[in-house]
């Protein structure tokens, strides 16, 4: 291999997705040899290439690097680090980026966006490569088309990096991955480098937000919105605030937040931010069961959507009028409890019940999904009441954060080896006692026989597909463990005492069904 090729490879790809200009060519080449500690630059003439992204070369510089002792270990961990120092040599000045994406802005906040993705995805910020290793499909349920995803892209911990992180010196900088100061950040082997990172700050309720995008994404232009601050998640009247403002700078986006408490969470709950993107999924396209009347708020159209949580929904032009009624479904819910359903809103002093909300705008109006969530805790499901229980978890048994409640799954990288054992053990019964000798598919032996007994006939033609169905269908029993309030009898009761309940504390009463 030829260095020098790769080099030449690498800055015709910065220079086609405008990552520098021409002038700036020399400069590069210099930084190059003297990362990669050589004294002179050979220029070599190169074929035109049109890559998608610059992995093929990013790889070939990584192997060199590790073959010459510039990589101390050719473990992803450690190439991620050197690979976004390289791509730092190309990438503009934080105030550059964020001159242009507000000069694009002043003309279209498409356009915006659009710039910054196209940036972040060219300096493989965000991991395309990796992420299209995702196996994905869609399942028909009774809720719509639900979002399947196995996650394949997040490089695992290698032992080497694991035992260097144990010799690190404990550091409090950046505090979390979510603070504005890894822009630039070199990382070390407990902590990614984020050299390649460019955020751009706005406002949101006169407070400094920034926005990112996503360097795993779970769907088209995951972005990630996060306070300037290092304060902990809260859900309030302002984080409905903020996200309905959010939607107005940005109407082509959606935007929520996990909520507030653990088991109904996301995994960082220490730094307040929000989630959002370019994508619809199947909740947004629930249709309304109950129609909600508040009086007071004739201007607001109110309903619970058909959706495996609970779900109230509001929508209106006026995004100030909907926060101020979200605020008042907040107060209600969080102290709301119903023993019949297993809903208690305390323990003693301790809150269970929050909101997941999401806003976004359609059709000239605002909408705010408010999702009821409670995180209690018993004997019988010490994971959490409403959250997945034992019997799905050889599918799922992680927290149901945002993405989830929308209606995409994010299931662990393990199930792409267990679930194609699982098919060849459909396919070929005569192996089926071999099952019972694997560890990792004894979690799934109740699964694999309901499938069995449920299909006549399952051949190669037809597995993949019921296989991906099965799955989804488990999902959808995912959703609905979380689901507050259940949609047969005893729920549908549960769920007009509590809209009686909410409309006296509100307003005037009355519902009917649709």
């Amino acid at each position: 291999m030829n260095i020098y090729v790769e080099f030449e490879r690498l800055l015709n790809f910065g220079l086609k997705h405008k990552l520098f200009e021409k002038e700036d060519i020399t400069f590069m080449r210099n930084s190059l040899i003297e990362l990669f500690k050589l004294d002179e630059y050979i220029i070599t003439e190169v074929e035109d290439e049109d890559l998608e992204n610059i992995t093929p070369v990013m790889d070939n510089l990584l192997n060199y690097a590790y073959k010459v002792g510039i990589l101390e270990s050719n473990s992803p961990i450690y190439r991620d680090l050197l690979d976004a120092k390289i791509m730092a040599l190309l990438m503009p000045r934080p105030s550059q980026v964020i001159n242009k994406f507000n000069r694009f802005y002043e003309f279209n906040e498409k356009d915006a966006t659009d710039y910054l993705y196209s940036l972040s995805k060219s300096c493989d910020y965000i991991r395309i490569s990796r992420i299209a290793q995702n196996i994905t499909w869609k399942t028909n349920t009774k809720y719509g088309d639900i979002d399947i995803t196995i996650n394949l892209s997040k490089p695992e911990k290698d032992p080497k990096a694991i035992a260097a992180a144990k010799n690190i010196k404990s550091s409090s900088y950046p505090k979390c991955l979510l603070c504005k100061e890894n822009v630039g950040y070199a990382g070390r082997v407990n902590h990614p480098a984020r050299q390649n990172l460019r955020v751009i700050p706005f406002k949101l309720q006169n407070e400094e937000w920034n926005l990112q995008y996503s360097p795993y994404s779970y769907y088209n232009e995951h972005c990630i919105v996060l306070s300037s601050e290092h304060v902990p998640m809260v859900i309030s009247k302002s984080t409905f605030d903020r996200n309905l403002e959010f939607v107005e700078k940005f109407p082509h986006y959606f935007i929520g937040s996990n909520a507030d408490l653990p088991i109904v969470g996301g995994s960082i709950l220490t730094h307040d931010h929000y989630q959002g993107g370019r994508y619809e999924f199947a909740m947004s396209k629930a249709e309304d069961v109950y129609d909600i009347q508040i009086q007071g708020y004739e201007d607001i159209k109110i309903s619970m959507i058909k959706w495996p949580l609970s779900v109230i929904r509001i929508k209106g032009k006026d995004r100030h009028r909907l926060s101020i009624l979200g605020e008042k479904i907040l107060n209600h819910w969080r102290n709301y409890s119903d023993e019949n359903v297993g809903i208690l809103s305390h323990s003693d002093d301790t809150l269970h019940n929050t909101i997941t909300p999401i806003s976004r705008k359609r059709e000239g109006n605002f909408e705010l999904d408010l999702v009821l969530r409670n995180n209690r805790c018993d004997e019988n499901y010490p994971d959490g009441i409403f959250h997945p229980h034992k019997e799905l978890h050889h599918i799922k048994k992680e927290n149901i954060g945002l993405i989830e409640v929308l209606g995409l799954a994010v299931l662990p990288a393990r199930l792409k080896e267990e679930l194609t054992k699982i098919k060849e053990f459909l396919l070929d019964s005569s192996k089926e006692y071999n099952m019972k000798e694997d560890e990792s598919l004894i979690p799934h032996l109740a699964w694999f026989n309901e499938i069995k007994e449920k299909y006549n006939y399952i051949d190669k033609k037809n597995i993949d597909s019921i296989i991906e169905d099965e799955v989804g269908f488990v999902f959808e029993k995912v959703l609905e463990h979380c689901g507050v309030f259940k949609w047969d009898e005893d729920g549908k009761k549960a769920i007009n005492k509590y809209l009686d309940s909410l409309k006296l504390f509100a307003g005037e009463e009355k519902t009917h069904e649709v």
